[in-house]
């Protein structure tokens, strides 16, 4: 078997656009993220705003969120994957936003970034990650998905290439802290969770 070819880190957008209907079937029966997003809700203010950074077609996560009575406004920048969004889960805000490059012109009491902060450079997280922070308001919760060491890579989204990269858990850290976010767990390889490495960090008060 031939390997996968080195994805492209500006073909991530175009790749869930042409999968949006495919992946909105196969996310919004997942059941593994229920204990995170609950854990997320749990330690939030009720009727919290949270923020659903790179939120696909909403399923499962920011449906999720609704269901425990969260305020929703989900941003991403694939619009095959918002339209979904818009369709199943009105009563929540859609918003088309490269995280690169936020404008939300708010703060939110939650931010999630579930499986979507990975798909950025090595550079442009060191750029995006304090730019998301400034969202969060003080108390407010992050959880996030994330690499453990610095690098680049790739994972595949119904059959496709899709770019990943990472920063060191270490500088993750280190950029929480420079902007006065406190680490309360990161948890690697959860095998509740598919193997997912989870971030979970709040703003004091």
């Amino acid at each position: 078997m031939s390997p996968d070819p080195k994805p492209d880190p500006e073909d991530v957008q175009a790749v869930y656009d042409r999968v949006a209907v495919a992946f909105d079937h196969q996310r919004r029966d997942s059941g593994m993220e229920s204990g995170w997003v609950a854990r997320f809700a749990d330690a939030l203010p009720a009727r919290a705003e949270v923020l659903d950074l790179g939120c696909g077609s909403g399923q499962p996560v920011a449906r999720l969120l609704l269901e425990h009575g969260c305020r929703v406004t989900g941003a991403d920048f694939a619009p095959g994957m918002l339209a979904l969004a818009r369709a199943s889960l009105p009563q929540a805000d859609w918003v088309q936003a490269d995280m690169r490059h936020l404008d939300l012109g708010r703060t939110f009491d939650g931010i999630i970034a579930w499986h979507s902060f990975f798909h950025l450079t090595v550079a442009a997280q060191r750029v995006a990650l304090p730019k998301v922070l400034a969202y969060l308001r003080p108390g407010g919760v992050l959880m996030m998905t994330l690499g453990l060491e610095e690098g680049e890579g790739h994972g595949h989204v119904d059959g496709q290439v899709v770019y990943h990269a990472s920063l060191s858990d270490a500088e993750y850290r280190a950029i929480l802290s420079r902007h006065g976010v406190e680490v309360d767990a990161f948890v690697h390889g959860d095998d509740r969770c598919g193997g997912a490495n989870v971030l979970f960090a709040r703003r004091p008060l």
